[in-house]
């Protein structure tokens, strides 16, 4: 009533919003608690919010400069004071370290308001670690007592948010706290792609436990399959950068472990199992023995499967990964397609080419009698086994006595075993030689004095 006309109005109203940056603290959180409901009826921010905004993150700001690291002291010494209305809360606030002191001041706000703060704090460049735990805290404290629709909310902000920050400031297991929260939330999708890109980001860090997600309502899986193989295809893409064979090896060993665990169940459809077999390249395993069990318990379970499926599945086994002795398993297998049994056992006739001839290699003096001979005669040996083998996968008729087949290739896949043993030995006696020749400086034709 005092003014006397537009001019002063707006020269107080200029006043005032300049005077706010000297506001105190609990002034601050009055007046944003206020705009908050606002926010609400119309989405767009008022200049007095801004600044309001502008004034409580540069003063975060400023307390996580002067003290970066965990500090019990009160936050009323740098300079700051709390909304506190009892002694309890008051000393709850002390025990905070300095980073942390305002967490529960600012978890009364509404998701809106929230989002506008956590934008803010990245804009002025706060610490993402901290970011990341503030809005954990505020998932916590705001997620049980509220309504299923304001639940929805608060997790949509939290996922949104969190996606803002660096990857590296965010823990793969509070993720998967988030995503089992929002299961039955029906969250958009949007926030699920985002959840479920920043899980697969650090899916190297993941157990075989948060990966047991029980599937959507409705359905008859165990577990959810289709999620899993999401989480591995946000892992491969990682935003155009491909993963390091490393990281490749332990989602590997990680997605192994799931394949095991899932293939009992019953409803699992051969499409999917397949698919978790084939999600990963083929560098990232150098053994495919943790499939082949996989394999052999979805076999087990999955009777009524067809021929053709059967198949189809093991078609997905690379044989030259295989060790012998899974092989020497897969030969007597009678849940597995008999002609898998031989594509085995070429596989590491050829496995055991390779190794002769790295064998015969390795050494510079092949021309000595007494490995020459040596040497020749496995060859020999490795010949007439591997001519066998090409000869029974021939000719051999997989729809004929399966066992009596079996039975044939289980005593092939011994001899191999057996070939390689010799192999090896060899390996080891040409290495002691060659270390002997170093030391006592032999010539080359004391070779044959020293094999004796």
């Amino acid at each position: 009533m005092e003014m006397t006309g537009t001019h002063n109005l707006l020269e107080k109203t200029k006043k005032s919003i300049e005077e706010i940056s000297y506001w105190t603290w609990p002034e601050l959180l009055i007046a944003l608690k206020q705009q908050q409901h606002l926010l609400s009826v119309s989405p767009n921010s008022s200049v007095i919010l801004e600044r309001c905004l502008d004034s409580l993150v540069g003063r975060l700001g400023l307390s996580l400069e002067t003290s970066p690291s965990a500090s019990t002291s009160s936050p009323d010494s740098s300079g700051f004071r709390f909304s506190c209305d009892t002694k309890s809360t008051e000393s709850l606030k002390n025990s905070f370290s300095r980073a942390t002191w305002w967490f529960e001041d600012l978890s009364v706000f509404s998701p809106n308001l929230i989002e506008m703060v956590i934008k803010s704090m990245v804009s002025h460049k706060l610490d993402h670690s901290v970011i990341n735990r503030f809005l954990l805290y505020y998932h916590k404290s705001r997620i049980y007592s509220s309504s299923s629709v304001e639940k929805r909310k608060i997790v949509e902000t939290v996922i949104d948010m969190l996606y803002i920050l660096d990857r590296s400031s965010v823990s793969c297991k509070s993720l998967f706290g988030i995503l089992r929260v929002s299961l039955g939330l029906n969250i958009c999708k949007s926030c699920r792609n985002k959840l479920e890109t920043m899980i697969g980001y650090q899916m190297g860090e993941a157990t075989l436990d948060n990966l047991l997600i029980p599937p959507p309502y409705g359905t008859s899986y165990l577990y959810d399959v289709n999620l899993v193989l999401r989480f591995v295809k946000a892992f491969l893409s990682r935003g155009g950068c491909r993963p390091s064979i490393p990281r490749l090896k332990k989602v590997a060993s990680l997605v192994d472990l799931y394949m095991s665990e899932v293939a009992p169940d019953p409803c699992l459809k051969p499409s999917k199992f397949l698919a978790l077999v084939l999600t990963l390249p083929d560098s990232a395993r150098d053994s495919h023995d943790a499939i082949y069990s996989a394999m052999d318990m979805y076999l087990e379970v999955h009777t009524g499967l067809s021929e053709e499926e059967r198949v189809k599945i093991c078609c997905a086994l690379n044989y030259e990964k295989l060790s012998a002795e899974t092989c020497m398993h897969l030969s007597g297998n009678t849940k597995f397609p008999s002609k898998t049994a031989v594509h085995a056992l070429i596989s590491q006739q050829s496995k055991l080419k390779s190794l002769l001839r790295c064998t015969k290699n390795s050494h510079p003096s092949t021309n000595s009698p007494c490995w020459l001979s040596a040497i020749t005669s496995k060859e020999n040996y490795k010949d007439e086994a591997s001519k066998q083998v090409v000869l029974y996968a021939g000719k051999l008729d997989i729809t004929a006595d399966n066992e009596k087949l079996r039975a044939h290739l289980k005593g092939m896949q011994w001899r191999v075993t057996e070939l390689e043993k010799v192999c090896r030995k060899m390996q080891n006696q040409m290495g002691k030689i060659m270390r002997s020749r170093i030391s006592s400086h032999t010539s080359p034709k004391s070779l044959p004095r020293l094999c004796s």
